[in-house]
């Protein structure tokens, strides 16, 4: 699944002991969705109030997606405003002097977690192993490669699934929409692993889980780098979660806990 050029194993280890250590020094003070249960959203891990099992815009989206959500949603982090992954996510797209820090320490934490819990969350989704790589379009237009697609390609070998906007998106548009997006090719019994670089509302990711479906995808795994906690609600206080650490995930095929890489 993960490419790397004509490396050898020695140069391949390497490569990826530094990637690991990144992610590491990235990781530090970060905080991740603990392992499910009570008080968090059985689909976006955000912080729920109790006896609910899902957020508002879950639920909204179960009771109004044909074809039914994604059948899982993973996020890396949690990107409170303010947090070190929250400006990772800001600048990694911008012309500014921080994004090429930013967009390295995005890339260790992403592809360290496909890497390690790539197993895990296709175990969560019942799917096999991913067929493709697909990208949450951008809603602002930009031309080429999606900045998450760009910092990956090199390193994930998966054929890609391309979406595209039909003219329902835009900057200010996020909330679900079935017809949103259109998938470029059929992809008839498909298992996706959709990419996204953040999650508030869920609108963008399940839109494209929606494409993909109509396209033909069977199984739709999203993994999010980020998912947005705003820090004025209680339940995005820079305590929610757990610490993140590299050998812990948060799902796992029985749904018992965590996962570890050493296992």
């Amino acid at each position: 699944m993960y490419g790397g050029g004509r490396s050898g194993p020695g140069e391949l280890s390497a490569a990826w002991q530094d990637l690991r250590s990144r992610a590491g020094r990235r990781a530090i003070g970060l905080r991740a969705p603990a392992a499910g249960g009570p008080g968090l959203c059985a689909v976006c891990w955000a912080p729920v109030r109790p006896g609910y099992a899902r957020c508002f815009q879950c639920q909204l989206h179960a009771e109004s997606l044909p074809g039914g959500p994604a059948d899982v949603v993973v996020p890396v982090a949690y990107a409170v405003k303010g947090s070190g992954v929250a400006r990772d996510l800001w600048l990694y797209k911008s012309a500014r002097g921080g994004a090429p820090a930013a967009q390295a320490a995005l890339r260790a934490l992403l592809l360290t977690f496909l890497r390690g819990h790539g197993r895990c969350v296709r175990r969560r989704a019942g799917m096999p192993p991913a067929t493709h790589l697909c990208v949450v379009p951008s809603g602002r237009g930009r031309p080429g490669l999606h900045p998450l697609e760009a910092l990956i390609a090199p390193y994930v070998a998966l054929p890609r699934a391309s979406l595209a906007a039909q003219g329902h998106d835009h900057r200010w548009a996020r909330d679900l929409d079935p017809d949103r997006f259109r998938s470029a090719q059929p992809l008839p019994g498909a298992a996706v692993l959709l990419l996204d670089d953040t999650w508030a509302s869920g609108g963008s990711a399940q839109s494209a889980s929606a494409a993909l479906r109509r396209a033909g995808a069977r199984w739709v795994a999203i993994v999010v780098i980020g998912r947005h906690l705003a820090p004025a609600d209680p339940a995005g206080a820079p305590s929610a979660g757990v610490p993140l650490r590299l050998n812990h995930c948060a799902v796992h095929g029985a749904g018992r806990g965590v996962i570890r890489l050493d296992r």
